[in-house]
């Protein structure tokens, strides 16, 4: 007991006497210092006494795409993490081909009771998904909120990363390496991050290149799935087209863009750059380590909780989209165009 009492203390930051209060239930104790003790607990993979163990608020649901993508699991963490913390329990129910589908897995959480629920990467993200299922959903007294993909249709908080502004900070990166033949490779049109992301492509290499938008939607897009071996047919065909340059929208894309090029018997980034999208995790460790587009999965999910427990708490926030702006993580998969090695 005192070597765990040490070790938590340590972990935690406090003295032995204040982990000793803590796990006693004593009064005197600041809330942020018994919520580190109880961290340091978790992390050390001790088991809470009982009578620390919070009383769900209740329950809220997550719905999300597979996993295998890492981006969802780290979303789905950060939203775990905040609903744990306000007191709730969240309900991970995810979709994989062939299983449950969105509307099925609404029905269940519904069906459990749950308070509120979050759609990360929903239907509400598909063009030609019909959203009258979100207004009947609202119909019921069921508060959620939508993360990736706006739809004018639903009267909904929206969370979302800038698109836009991800694609001019890929492209301003890649043209002051002495690029001029980018590419970007991406999935199915029908989805609003695609579109936008095209929008915000396409205006970048109008402005910084005076490309025509019908040259760089006809010469330079491809489209394809989310997936490593959907990256690596899209960048095959762009690299067949001379880019110098991929963008791509996710990072599992640009592993499969790196892959495409290894098996032309190109080296990235001397003979091609590429540039992903998220920052998942381990992807500052792949070989070479991804320079890529930095979602802002800690901000954005916080603002999903705390949007959604304010509808649960009945001051619901106005049918908006909140923005958030990713950041340009520069590593080793870009460097200047090749003929072109004056530039740093």
């Amino acid at each position: 007991m005192t070597t765990r009492l040490a070790d938590i203390a340590a972990q935690a930051g406090v003295s032995e006497a204040t982990v000793s209060r803590v796990l006693n239930g004593k009064p005197g104790v600041a809330a942020t210092t018994r919520q580190a003790v109880l961290a340091a607990l978790d992390v050390l993979g001790y088991e809470r006494p009982v009578r620390l163990r919070q009383r769900s608020a209740g329950l809220v649901g997550l719905i999300t795409p597979e996993l295998e993508n890492p981006i969802f699991p780290a979303l789905a963490q950060v939203i775990g993490q905040a609903l744990t913390r306000q007191g709730y329990t969240p309900v991970l129910a995810t979709q994989t081909p062939g299983g449950s589908t969105e509307d099925e897995l609404t029905e269940m959480l519904v069906d459990r009771g749950v308070a509120g629920i979050i759609y990360v990467s929903g239907l509400h993200a598909d063009t030609t998904a019909d959203m009258e299922r979100y207004e009947r959903l609202r119909a019921r007294g069921v508060p959620f909120v939508l993360v990736d993909g706006f739809s004018p249709k639903v009267q909904a908080p929206f969370i979302s990363p800038d698109d836009r502004a991800a694609m001019t900070l890929a492209v301003t990166h890649l043209v002051s390496l002495g690029h001029t033949r980018i590419g970007l490779a991406l999935g199915p049109k029908r989805f609003v991050p695609v579109q936008r992301k095209i929008e915000g492509f396409v205006r970048a290499m109008q402005d910084q290149l005076g490309l025509s938008s019908d040259a760089v939607e006809s010469e330079l897009i491809q489209h394809s799935l989310y997936s490593l071996e959907g990256g690596q047919a899209a960048a095959t065909a762009l690299i067949e087209r001379n880019c110098t340059a991929i963008v791509c929208a996710s990072d599992m894309m640009a592993l499969g863009a790196i892959r495409a090029a290894r098996q032309r018997g190109l080296e990235v980034p001397r003979d091609i750059s590429v540039v992903g999208f998220d920052d998942s995790t381990l992807i500052a460790f792949t070989d070479p380590p991804l320079t890529t587009i930095r979602k802002p999965v800690p901000a954005m999910g916080q603002a999903a909780v705390r949007t959604l427990l304010e509808e649960i708490g009945g001051t619901p926030a106005p049918h908006s989209e909140f923005v958030f702006m990713p950041e340009l993580v520069v590593r080793g998969s870009t460097a200047s165009a090749p003929g072109d090695r004056s530039r740093s």
